[in-house]
Protein backbone atom coordinates (compact mmCIF):
# COMPACT_ATOMS: atom_id res chain seq x y z
CA UNK A 1 0.00 0.00 0.00
CA UNK A 2 1.00 3.67 -0.71
CA UNK A 3 3.06 4.94 2.27
CA UNK A 4 1.76 7.24 5.22
CA UNK A 5 4.32 9.50 6.31
CA UNK A 6 3.05 12.32 4.10
CA UNK A 7 -1.22 11.18 4.53
CA UNK A 8 -3.40 13.70 7.17
CA UNK A 9 -4.64 11.63 9.75
CA UNK A 10 -7.90 13.31 11.60
CA UNK A 11 -9.02 12.05 14.84
CA UNK A 12 -13.16 12.38 15.25
CA UNK A 13 -14.22 11.65 19.10
CA UNK A 14 -18.26 11.78 19.56
CA UNK A 15 -18.66 13.01 23.03
CA UNK A 16 -21.94 13.00 25.28
CA UNK A 17 -21.86 13.30 28.82
CA UNK A 18 -18.77 11.34 29.39
CA UNK A 19 -16.52 14.89 30.37
CA UNK A 20 -13.46 12.99 32.50
CA UNK A 21 -13.30 9.84 30.33
CA UNK A 22 -13.00 12.17 27.21
CA UNK A 23 -10.39 14.36 28.61
CA UNK A 24 -8.18 10.86 29.95
CA UNK A 25 -8.82 10.45 25.86
CA UNK A 26 -7.80 13.46 24.70
CA UNK A 27 -4.40 13.27 26.64
CA UNK A 28 -4.07 9.49 25.45
CA UNK A 29 -3.93 11.26 21.95
CA UNK A 30 -1.76 14.10 22.96
CA UNK A 31 0.92 11.50 24.07
CA UNK A 32 0.87 9.18 20.83
CA UNK A 33 4.05 8.38 19.07
CA UNK A 34 2.79 9.48 15.86
CA UNK A 35 0.69 12.28 16.88
CA UNK A 36 -2.25 12.64 14.70
CA UNK A 37 -2.44 16.08 12.82
CA UNK A 38 -5.84 16.94 13.95
CA UNK A 39 -8.36 16.19 16.61
CA UNK A 40 -11.79 17.23 16.23
CA UNK A 41 -14.30 16.32 19.35
CA UNK A 42 -18.16 16.22 18.29
CA UNK A 43 -20.05 17.20 21.83
CA UNK A 44 -23.63 16.07 21.15
CA UNK A 45 -25.62 18.74 23.18
CA UNK A 46 -23.94 17.54 26.49
CA UNK A 47 -24.80 19.00 30.18
CA UNK A 48 -21.49 18.27 31.95
CA UNK A 49 -19.32 20.96 30.77
CA UNK A 50 -17.70 18.76 28.15
CA UNK A 51 -17.23 21.61 25.53
CA UNK A 52 -16.19 23.69 28.49
CA UNK A 53 -13.99 21.22 29.51
CA UNK A 54 -12.09 20.56 26.09
CA UNK A 55 -12.05 24.36 25.82
CA UNK A 56 -9.65 24.73 28.39
CA UNK A 57 -7.52 21.89 29.00
CA UNK A 58 -7.26 21.19 24.78
CA UNK A 59 -7.28 24.35 22.78
CA UNK A 60 -5.44 22.71 20.05
CA UNK A 61 -8.57 20.26 19.64
CA UNK A 62 -11.23 21.42 16.82
CA UNK A 63 -14.42 21.19 18.81
CA UNK A 64 -17.96 20.91 17.31
CA UNK A 65 -20.82 21.46 19.64
CA UNK A 66 -24.30 20.32 18.77
CA UNK A 67 -27.22 21.89 20.49
CA UNK A 68 -29.32 18.71 20.23
CA UNK A 69 -28.27 15.00 20.64
CA UNK A 70 -28.23 13.23 17.43
CA UNK A 71 -26.15 10.06 18.87
CA UNK A 72 -23.64 8.48 18.12
CA UNK A 73 -24.88 7.68 14.42
CA UNK A 74 -25.35 11.25 14.03
CA UNK A 75 -22.04 12.84 15.73
CA UNK A 76 -19.91 9.79 13.35
CA UNK A 77 -21.85 11.33 10.50
CA UNK A 78 -21.45 15.02 10.97
CA UNK A 79 -17.81 14.45 12.45
CA UNK A 80 -16.71 11.82 9.07
CA UNK A 81 -18.41 14.82 6.77
CA UNK A 82 -16.14 17.47 9.04
CA UNK A 83 -13.15 15.50 8.91
CA UNK A 84 -13.16 14.92 5.02
CA UNK A 85 -14.48 18.75 4.00
CA UNK A 86 -13.14 21.41 6.05
CA UNK A 87 -10.11 19.28 7.63
CA UNK A 88 -8.98 17.95 4.30
CA UNK A 89 -8.40 14.34 6.29
CA UNK A 90 -6.78 11.39 4.21
CA UNK A 91 -7.35 8.72 6.89
CA UNK A 92 -10.08 9.59 9.54
CA UNK A 93 -9.60 7.42 12.91
CA UNK A 94 -12.94 7.34 14.63
CA UNK A 95 -13.30 7.10 18.51
CA UNK A 96 -15.66 6.48 21.28
CA UNK A 97 -15.15 9.13 24.29
CA UNK A 98 -14.55 6.62 26.63
CA UNK A 99 -11.59 5.02 24.26
CA UNK A 100 -8.28 5.42 25.79
CA UNK A 101 -5.49 4.74 23.07
CA UNK A 102 -2.17 3.18 24.09
CA UNK A 103 0.69 5.67 23.02
CA UNK A 104 1.09 3.01 20.01
CA UNK A 105 -2.06 2.58 18.62
CA UNK A 106 -2.20 5.30 15.74
CA UNK A 107 1.57 4.24 14.84
CA UNK A 108 0.56 0.70 14.64
CA UNK A 109 -2.81 1.31 12.10
CA UNK A 110 -0.30 2.81 9.56
CA UNK A 111 2.56 0.44 9.83
CA UNK A 112 -0.05 -2.31 9.19
CA UNK A 113 -1.54 0.03 6.35
CA UNK A 114 1.74 0.02 4.62
CA UNK A 115 1.96 -3.65 4.55
CA UNK A 116 -1.75 -3.99 3.78
CA UNK A 117 -3.24 -4.67 0.31
CA UNK A 118 -3.82 -1.58 -2.24
CA UNK A 119 -7.24 -3.05 -1.64
CA UNK A 120 -7.34 -1.97 2.12
CA UNK A 121 -10.11 0.91 3.42
CA UNK A 122 -10.23 0.37 7.26
CA UNK A 123 -7.82 -0.76 10.01
CA UNK A 124 -9.35 -1.15 13.20
CA UNK A 125 -7.40 -1.31 16.69
CA UNK A 126 -8.07 -4.46 19.27
CA UNK A 127 -9.92 -3.45 21.82
CA UNK A 128 -9.47 -4.39 25.40
CA UNK A 129 -11.68 -3.52 29.21
CA UNK A 130 -9.98 -2.18 31.94
CA UNK A 131 -7.85 -5.60 32.88
CA UNK A 132 -6.46 -6.47 30.13
CA UNK A 133 -9.09 -8.63 28.47
CA UNK A 134 -10.19 -8.87 24.47
CA UNK A 135 -13.64 -6.38 24.64
CA UNK A 136 -16.98 -8.96 23.00
CA UNK A 137 -18.54 -5.52 22.44
CA UNK A 138 -16.07 -4.69 19.96
CA UNK A 139 -13.98 -7.60 18.18
CA UNK A 140 -15.58 -8.81 15.33
CA UNK A 141 -14.89 -12.15 13.92
CA UNK A 142 -12.81 -12.73 11.18
CA UNK A 143 -14.38 -12.43 7.98
CA UNK A 144 -16.64 -15.35 6.66
CA UNK A 145 -15.19 -17.75 3.76
CA UNK A 146 -11.34 -15.23 3.83
CA UNK A 147 -8.94 -17.34 1.94
CA UNK A 148 -6.13 -19.25 3.53
CA UNK A 149 -3.92 -17.36 1.73
CA UNK A 150 -5.59 -14.15 2.59
CA UNK A 151 -5.33 -15.13 6.53
CA UNK A 152 -2.14 -15.98 5.90
CA UNK A 153 -0.76 -12.78 4.10
CA UNK A 154 -2.74 -11.06 7.34
CA UNK A 155 -1.14 -12.80 10.03
CA UNK A 156 2.30 -11.42 8.06
CA UNK A 157 1.57 -8.13 9.79
CA UNK A 158 -0.18 -9.85 13.28
CA UNK A 159 -3.53 -8.54 11.81
CA UNK A 160 -6.55 -10.65 10.84
CA UNK A 161 -9.52 -9.96 7.98
CA UNK A 162 -12.57 -8.83 8.80
CA UNK A 163 -16.55 -7.94 7.74
CA UNK A 164 -17.09 -4.96 9.95
CA UNK A 165 -15.90 -3.23 12.56
CA UNK A 166 -16.60 -0.74 15.95
CA UNK A 167 -16.65 2.49 15.61
CA UNK A 168 -14.98 2.60 19.17
CA UNK A 169 -11.58 2.54 17.30
CA UNK A 170 -11.33 2.47 13.34
CA UNK A 171 -9.32 4.08 10.65
CA UNK A 172 -10.91 4.77 7.44
CA UNK A 173 -9.12 5.86 4.06
CA UNK A 174 -10.90 9.34 2.69
CA UNK A 175 -11.39 7.72 -0.44
CA UNK A 176 -14.10 5.33 1.21
CA UNK A 177 -15.50 7.67 2.84
CA UNK A 178 -16.21 9.74 -0.62
CA UNK A 179 -16.94 6.48 -2.78
CA UNK A 180 -19.77 5.11 -0.17
CA UNK A 181 -20.71 8.35 1.37
CA UNK A 182 -21.67 8.88 5.42
CA UNK A 183 -23.13 6.49 8.08
CA UNK A 184 -27.06 6.83 8.40
CA UNK A 185 -27.64 9.09 11.06
CA UNK A 186 -31.50 8.11 11.28
CA UNK A 187 -30.14 4.90 13.68
CA UNK A 188 -29.01 7.30 16.48
CA UNK A 189 -27.66 4.27 18.59
CA UNK A 190 -26.50 0.50 17.66
CA UNK A 191 -25.57 -0.87 14.21
CA UNK A 192 -24.48 2.45 12.61
CA UNK A 193 -21.30 1.06 13.04
CA UNK A 194 -21.98 -2.40 11.19
CA UNK A 195 -24.05 -0.64 9.40
CA UNK A 196 -21.46 1.50 7.57
CA UNK A 197 -18.11 -0.43 7.81
CA UNK A 198 -19.87 -3.16 5.92
CA UNK A 199 -20.61 -1.27 3.44
CA UNK A 200 -17.31 -0.44 2.51
CA UNK A 201 -16.04 -3.89 3.08
CA UNK A 202 -18.08 -5.30 0.42
CA UNK A 203 -15.95 -4.29 -2.02
CA UNK A 204 -13.03 -3.76 -0.24
CA UNK A 205 -10.72 -5.19 2.63
CA UNK A 206 -10.25 -4.45 6.33
CA UNK A 207 -8.59 -5.83 9.13
CA UNK A 208 -8.55 -5.92 13.18
CA UNK A 209 -4.82 -4.88 14.24
CA UNK A 210 -3.42 -6.67 17.10
CA UNK A 211 -0.79 -4.52 17.74
CA UNK A 212 -2.95 -1.27 18.14
CA UNK A 213 -4.69 -1.42 20.85
CA UNK A 214 -6.94 0.90 22.76
CA UNK A 215 -9.03 0.46 26.15
CA UNK A 216 -13.04 0.68 25.85
CA UNK A 217 -13.54 1.95 29.31
CA UNK A 218 -17.34 0.54 29.63
CA UNK A 219 -18.63 0.22 33.48
CA UNK A 220 -19.04 -3.35 32.97
CA UNK A 221 -17.27 -6.40 30.68
CA UNK A 222 -19.85 -7.76 28.16
CA UNK A 223 -21.72 -7.56 24.89
CA UNK A 224 -24.42 -5.65 23.75
CA UNK A 225 -27.18 -8.61 24.64
CA UNK A 226 -26.67 -7.60 27.92
CA UNK A 227 -29.88 -6.14 29.49
CA UNK A 228 -30.16 -3.34 26.91
CA UNK A 229 -33.28 -2.34 28.65
CA UNK A 230 -35.67 0.28 26.21
CA UNK A 231 -32.69 0.78 23.93
CA UNK A 232 -33.72 -3.00 22.38
CA UNK A 233 -36.08 -1.18 20.30
CA UNK A 234 -32.87 1.03 18.42
CA UNK A 235 -31.20 -2.29 18.17
CA UNK A 236 -34.35 -4.41 16.42
CA UNK A 237 -35.64 -1.46 14.64
CA UNK A 238 -32.06 -0.73 12.84
CA UNK A 239 -31.18 -4.79 12.50
CA UNK A 240 -34.06 -4.84 10.27
CA UNK A 241 -33.34 -1.33 8.30
CA UNK A 242 -30.16 -2.65 7.90
CA UNK A 243 -31.30 -6.00 6.81
CA UNK A 244 -33.81 -4.67 4.72
CA UNK A 245 -32.42 -1.84 3.00
CA UNK A 246 -29.13 -1.37 3.00
CA UNK A 247 -26.96 -2.31 0.46
CA UNK A 248 -23.96 -3.68 3.16
CA UNK A 249 -25.25 -7.55 2.39
CA UNK A 250 -25.53 -9.71 -0.41
CA UNK A 251 -28.49 -12.27 -0.14
CA UNK A 252 -26.50 -15.05 1.78
CA UNK A 253 -24.70 -12.33 3.95
CA UNK A 254 -28.59 -11.01 4.65
CA UNK A 255 -29.47 -14.60 5.54
CA UNK A 256 -26.32 -15.33 7.51
CA UNK A 257 -26.48 -12.34 9.43
CA UNK A 258 -30.44 -12.43 9.78
CA UNK A 259 -29.88 -16.35 11.42
CA UNK A 260 -26.91 -14.36 13.94
CA UNK A 261 -28.99 -11.88 14.93
CA UNK A 262 -32.19 -13.92 16.12
CA UNK A 263 -30.02 -16.30 18.11
CA UNK A 264 -28.58 -12.95 19.95
CA UNK A 265 -32.20 -11.62 20.76
CA UNK A 266 -32.42 -15.31 21.95
CA UNK A 267 -30.06 -14.47 24.25
CA UNK A 268 -30.83 -11.21 25.20
CA UNK A 269 -34.41 -12.42 26.56
CA UNK A 270 -32.55 -15.41 27.98
CA UNK A 271 -29.95 -13.72 29.73
CA UNK A 272 -32.28 -10.36 30.99
CA UNK A 273 -34.07 -9.75 34.39
CA UNK A 274 -36.57 -7.08 32.63
CA UNK A 275 -37.89 -9.19 29.70
CA UNK A 276 -41.15 -7.27 29.67
CA UNK A 277 -39.27 -4.41 28.39
CA UNK A 278 -37.39 -6.01 25.98
CA UNK A 279 -40.99 -7.61 24.81
CA UNK A 280 -42.00 -4.03 24.57
CA UNK A 281 -38.53 -2.86 22.67
CA UNK A 282 -39.13 -6.23 20.26
CA UNK A 283 -42.27 -5.00 19.16
CA UNK A 284 -41.80 -1.28 18.97
CA UNK A 285 -39.23 -2.07 16.71
CA UNK A 286 -40.22 -4.95 14.73
CA UNK A 287 -43.00 -2.26 13.70
CA UNK A 288 -40.58 0.30 13.01
CA UNK A 289 -38.27 -1.76 11.05
CA UNK A 290 -40.84 -3.59 9.43
CA UNK A 291 -42.79 -0.58 8.29
CA UNK A 292 -40.65 2.59 7.95
CA UNK A 293 -37.48 3.68 6.36
CA UNK A 294 -34.30 5.57 7.93
CA UNK A 295 -34.56 9.73 7.62
CA UNK A 296 -32.29 11.11 5.20
CA UNK A 297 -29.03 12.55 6.57
CA UNK A 298 -29.84 16.35 5.25
CA UNK A 299 -33.11 15.57 7.61
CA UNK A 300 -31.55 14.00 11.02
CA UNK A 301 -29.04 16.68 10.69
CA UNK A 302 -30.30 19.85 9.65
CA UNK A 303 -30.08 23.51 11.26
CA UNK A 304 -26.50 22.62 12.06
CA UNK A 305 -25.01 25.37 9.96
CA UNK A 306 -21.27 24.82 8.38
CA UNK A 307 -21.59 20.89 9.60
CA UNK A 308 -24.89 20.33 7.69
CA UNK A 309 -23.63 21.99 5.09
CA UNK A 310 -20.28 19.75 5.07
CA UNK A 311 -23.05 16.53 5.02
CA UNK A 312 -24.49 18.08 2.39
CA UNK A 313 -20.91 18.04 0.56
CA UNK A 314 -19.74 14.56 1.46
CA UNK A 315 -23.66 13.30 -0.04
CA UNK A 316 -22.99 15.11 -2.94
CA UNK A 317 -19.64 13.88 -3.89
CA UNK A 318 -20.75 9.93 -2.95
CA UNK A 319 -23.59 10.32 -5.24
CA UNK A 320 -21.32 11.86 -7.98
CA UNK A 321 -18.73 8.89 -7.76
CA UNK A 322 -21.17 5.96 -7.21
CA UNK A 323 -24.85 6.98 -7.33
CA UNK A 324 -27.01 6.61 -3.91
CA UNK A 325 -25.80 3.72 -1.67
CA UNK A 326 -27.20 4.41 1.53
CA UNK A 327 -30.07 2.78 2.79
CA UNK A 328 -31.82 6.15 3.82
CA UNK A 329 -31.53 6.59 -0.06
Amino acid sequence: MTKTPGEKVVVVVVAFNRRDLLLESLAALAGQTRRPDDVLVVDNASTDGTAEAVRAAHPEVTLVVLDRNTGGAGGFTAGLAEAVGPLGADLVWLMDDDTVPTETALAELLIARTHAPATTRILASAVHWTDGRDHPMNMPRARPFASRSALERAREFDCYPVRSASFVSVMIDARAIRQHGLPVAAYFLWNDDFEYTARILRGSTGYICRRSVVVHKTKVFGSTNIDPGPRFRLEVRNKLWLLRLSPALSNAERLLYAGATARSWVSTFAHSADRATLWQGLRDGLREGLTTRPAGNDEVLAGFGRVSESVAAAESVASAQSGPTRSSS
